[in-house]
């Protein structure tokens, strides 16, 4: 019984120890990334795209993307054309 054990003791030692092998050797081997250094200009601002928000429905949304109509921003035309029936 105790020659039994042992063996049960030692196949499950090499098992973990193959096991914890296989897991450093599949670590890849990074070298660290230096930071980037930040844009000419200086500014973060090039990265995140200035935002506006829709007067009929408040979604925000880039401002390149909204419609520019009497002072207000809208989504789209539709919620352009409801707004202005609103304010008149």
């Amino acid at each position: 019984m105790g020659k039994l054990l042992f063996w049960i003791i030692v196949i499950i030692g090499v098992l973990f120890a193959l096991r914890m092998l296989a897991r450093h050797a599949g670590k890849p081997k990074s070298k660290p990334v230096p930071p980037t250094a930040p844009p000419a200009s200086g500014r973060k601002s090039d990265a995140v795209p200035h935002m506006a928000r829709c007067a009929h429905c408040g979604i925000h949304l880039p401002r390149a993307e909204a419609l520019l109509l009497k002072g207000n921003t809208w989504c789209s035309e539709e919620h352009a054309q409801l707004g202005a029936r609103q304010l008149d």
